[in-house]
């Protein structure tokens, strides 16, 4: 008997449907434009222009640069056409306690060759009774304070190499640069409201939806880009929600744009009020703020008033209300349905990852691309890494609400009371006993950032890696006053970051 197999190719995904725009929608198609041949597979993106977006995701992290070159933005347009900033890391003030403030950098501490040492170095010197902040030790830190900037340097051996920066732009300028790219290279956008949708009678796979203008797109993929409502994912498949509010209080934002009033600095500003905290985040033509609350202790009216009420610059528009749900999907792809950004959850922008986890959903779907079956193993392996890297960052957010002291307002106290993640307790515990930081392989957040926060949150250790007891103790503290003083010297020779900017954006 001559067994006759069907051509591979007959399995190959033809239709991409992407359904619902602003920032997420467009990054996907911007990214599939360039990952996939248009000839043979078509990207189609439906929204609706009487749709708003949430669009106050205008602050991000160091991955944005993968993101970035990979759709193949050259830097300098980019930072016109998005009206962008750099950024170095993000200050918090008062959330340990009110007048507290501490730096979150982006970049290494030390030098470039100290690696995590340095921070074993820098606890055995408090431990013996030294008491020098170690932001000091810092280059992202100390040049963002001075609002300084410059390029990390290639050379591994400069100090400059120790630094890591992303930006700040307006999302919405960033989706309409992003549309343009991508409708010149092939994706076909359709204005339309989704009303109605087809599923196949025995998979429940989507084979196509309906918006009001009337006709029906076809589709082999479906990416759901729809924002909180997860038209597809939730509305449709019904995939249900793990709910994280009871780690993450906070369920309502009020943003609302201001005048620019002084020179841009190179860092997002995160600051605790009684029911929540308020971001400012520097723009070249404006600045974005919002405050993010628990409506259990704080009215909209009381919301708008306070961030009002503490703007730098004259607001230039209405206050705009959020509500959200912390938490995401039991499922970021169900069937043929991927969710990427709100659609699959909403962790709130404290640390600036809206925009991150909208890139990582994309590029785990471009390494696992399916066919159009799209294989249960394809399928488990991408929910399975989607939920352990929104988990690691979920606990990064959790470890500022609860490590708080000398706040008595009663959201603070509900969140220093609040049982925790077992996996956010293993690493205080850990860090605790040892100074070390035990991380997963692919957290988003290395040991730098769980350092900063740790300690300006006001996390102690009681002990450094004993390797370090091989150096006397005067040297280490030599080693310390050279670090510390290259990190200066280095800082003051950067350019200001407002005159970085003019021929750079």
């Amino acid at each position: 008997m001559v067994l006759v197999s069907r051509p591979v190719n007959d399995n190959r995904i033809g239709k991409i449907v992407i359904v619902g725009g602003g920032t997420a929608g467009w990054m996907t198609a911007a990214a599939l434009s360039t990952a996939v041949d248009l000839r043979r597979c078509s990207v189609t993106l439906i929204e609706s222009d009487d749709i708003g977006t949430i669009g106050v995701g205008e602050a991000t992290i160091p991955t944005i640069h993968w993101f970035n070159q990979i759709v193949g933005l050259d830097e300098r347009e980019f930072m016109k056409e998005t009206q962008a900033t750099y950024k170095l890391g993000i200050e918090f003030r008062g959330w340990t306690q009110p007048g507290h403030r501490y730096f979150h950098p982006f970049g290494r501490f030390g030098l470039p060759s100290d690696g995590i040492t340095f921070q074993h170095r820098w606890l055995r010197a408090q431990l013996e009774g030294h008491t020098d902040n170690f932001e000091d030790y810092s280059l992202n830190t100390v040049a963002a304070l001075a609002g300084k900037f410059e390029f990390p340097a290639t050379d591994p051996r400069s100090l400059l190499s120790t630094l890591g920066y992303a930006y700040h732009f307006d999302a919405s300028l960033y989706a309409k640069y992003l549309r343009a790219r991508s409708e010149a290279k092939g994706v076909v956008r359709l204005e339309g409201k989704v009303e109605r949708v087809d599923q196949h009678p025995e998979t429940g796979f989507i084979t196509a939806v309906h918006t009001h203008r009337g006709g029906a797109v076809a589709g082999d993929l479906f990416i759901d880009c729809s924002g909180l409502r997860g038209l597809l994912i939730e509305g449709v498949l019904h995939t249900g929600f793990e709910d994280w509010s009871n780690w993450l209080p906070c369920d309502r934002a009020v943003a609302v744009p201001s005048e620019r009033r002084e020179p841009p600095q190179p860092f997002t500003r995160s600051t605790a009020h009684a029911a929540g905290w308020q971001w400012r985040i520097p723009l070249q033509h404006r600045t974005g703020n919002g405050y993010v609350f628990c409506s259990e202790y704080c009215s909209d009216a009381e919301a708008a008033a306070l961030l009002l009420g503490n703007l730098e610059g004259t607001a230039i528009a209405e206050p705009r209300f959020i509500p959200f749900r912390p938490g995401r999907r039991r499922k970021m792809w169900n069937r043929n349905v991927v969710a990427i950004g709100l659609s699959g959850g909403f962790l709130e922008p404290l640390e600036s990852t809206s925009i991150h986890l909208i890139q990582s959903g994309i590029a785990k779907l471009l390494a696992l691309f399916p066919t159009r079956d799209c294989d249960p193993y394809t399928v488990e392996q991408y929910n399975r890494i989607t939920a352990e890297e929104i988990g690691g960052v979920r606990d990064f957010l959790v470890l500022h609400y609860h490590s708080t002291r000398g706040r008595t307002d009663p959201l603070w106290e509900h969140c220093r009371a609040m049982p925790l993640p077992e996996t956010l307790t293993y690493k205080e515990e850990q860090f605790a006993r040892s100074g070390r930081i035990v991380l997963g392989s692919d957290e988003l957040f290395k040991d730098s950032s769980w350092f900063a926060v740790l300690l300006g949150q006001g996390h102690r250790p009681r002990d450094y890696n004993p390797l370090i007891d091989t150096m006397k103790s005067e040297d280490n503290l030599a080693h310390l006053r050279r670090v510390r003083e290259a990190v200066r010297m280095t800082a003051s020779k950067m350019p200001d970051h407002e005159s970085f900017l003019s021929p750079h954006g």
